[in-house]
């Protein structure tokens, strides 16, 4: 077998690795007998040269069986979750989990929390009281099997490598590398058990995929992963070049997916989004004939109560209150709200989106350090969106904030993030 330092030699030299170096790469670093150097040589190696689709794949597997991986083949339906490479205001894992799930189809998903200015699902199912995101497998596998639905965080038993290797991709720079972000992303998914996943692939101002052809080829990178390891799997491309939805903060954004799934909204972004996305759902999950077939079966679902049903019995299935599905009251509420208006009349023609949710996470929002503790009730009411009329005066922001220090920075961070363009 050839040693550590002639595998970091290969890949810096333009080498190609085989499964079985990878995998040798992979355990010797999660159990402790590759040093940390040594694995940021080898990350770095890998982000200059790059890495072919064979080892992408290799280093997907070794990632995905450093841990436990779920077996749900008893299940007799479908299992089937969704993925989204972040933004903000993003909101749409808490709706269709329900929806699809109310359909018939097992949704196991297991998510992750805020991320830089990008918020993170379990932090915003944690402002429901009593909500328990920390379930251990045992639990997640119980509660797929009884309501058809769970989402949890990842656990010390789900791809331990993905962990590890990630928290030293954050310090060595080699975040931005689309194999180690596939390997990443599909090591934690295909843990679930799953048989099939749609793919949000985002891009734009507000997403780590700047560019159109950026997210395609991640796209590409995780839909190739994932088919070559035997699942169903269909990407879509989505703007983020504004945020998504009215929403952008913990709590609120629980209750714009709460008035989704109770019928309270059905129209806008966020919706057409939401109902796009549980259409491919459905249709992998073989509930559905086709993607547009699928997105009906999801809005009758939503307007029959069914979608509503179900999410109360998610909340009250892992430790929450499920009143707050109808009363929204029940939730974190914040002291104060200020307006950020517009400064002349014109039309909105441009977002800095991942301004927006900086400024989200200065307000309390998101984490400025990593032990740092979110407020879950602060965040914006995006009043406008992009190609709206403004006049001089009119609302653009509505800021609903606890602590006041860090409303003058927030404000001028959004008014700086938005472009009013005179007709």
């Amino acid at each position: 077998m050839p040693t550590t330092v002639e595998l970091i030699r290969h890949k810096r030299d333009g080498g190609e690795l085989s499964a079985a170096d990878i995998a040798t790469l992979v355990a010797g670093y999660t159990q402790g007998h590759i040093p940390d150097y040594q694995m940021a040589a080898f990350l770095m190696a890998a982000f200059l040269r790059g890495m072919t689709q064979a080892e992408t794949r290799a280093l997907t597997e070794a990632m995905l069986h450093s841990g436990e991986v779920v077996d749900f083949s008893h299940l007799p339906q479908a299992k089937v979750d969704k993925h989204s490479t972040g933004g903000v205001g993003d909101k749409t894992s808490l709706a269709l989990a329900p929806i699809v799930a109310a359909a018939g189809v097992a949704v196991p998903m297991i998510s992750g929390r805020g991320l830089g200015h990008t918020g993170g699902t379990l932090d915003k199912l944690e402002t429901i009281p009593g909500f328990r995101t920390d379930l251990p497998l045992s639990t997640f596998r119980r509660l797929v099997e009884q309501i058809g639905a769970a989402l949890i965080g990842q656990t010390r038993e789900i791809a331990p490598a993905d962990k590890k290797l990630y928290a030293l991709r954050d310090v060595t720079g080699t975040v931005e590398s689309i194999p180690l972000i596939t390997a990443s992303i599909m090591s934690k998914k295909l843990a679930e058990g799953i048989d099939a996943l749609v793919l949000d692939v985002k891009f734009g101002s507000g997403a780590f995929m700047k560019t159109r052809t950026e997210a395609q080829a991640l796209a590409d990178s995780l839909t190739a992963t994932g088919e070559a390891m035997g699942k169903r799997v269909q990407a879509l491309l989505t703007d983020m070049n504004q945020p998504l939805g009215w929403a952008v903060g913990n709590a609120l954004e629980v209750i714009e997916a709460q008035q989704l799934l109770r019928g309270e909204q059905l129209t806008g972004r966020f919706a057409d989004l939401t109902f796009e996305l549980a259409g491919y759902m459905l249709w992998l999950g073989r509930v559905a004939a086709s993607v547009a077939e699928g997105q009906t079966l999801a809005r009758n679902l939503v307007t029959s109560g069914k979608a509503l049903e179900k999410w109360q019995a998610i909340i009250e299935a892992q430790g929450g209150d499920p009143r707050v599905a109808e009363d929204d009251r029940r939730l974190p509420q914040p002291a104060h709200e200020a307006i950020v208006r517009a400064p002349q009349a014109g039309i909105v023609t441009a977002m800095d989106t991942q301004a927006i949710g900086q400024a989200a996470v200065l307000l309390g929002a998101g984490r400025l350090t990593l032990d740092a503790i979110i407020d879950p009730a602060v965040g914006f009411r995006m009043e406008v969106e992009l190609g709206a009329p403004v006049a001089a005066g009119d609302a653009l922001v509505r800021v609903y904030y606890n602590a006041a220090h860090t409303v003058p920075e927030v404000e001028q961070r959004l008014l700086a993030a938005i472009t009013i363009t005179p007709n």
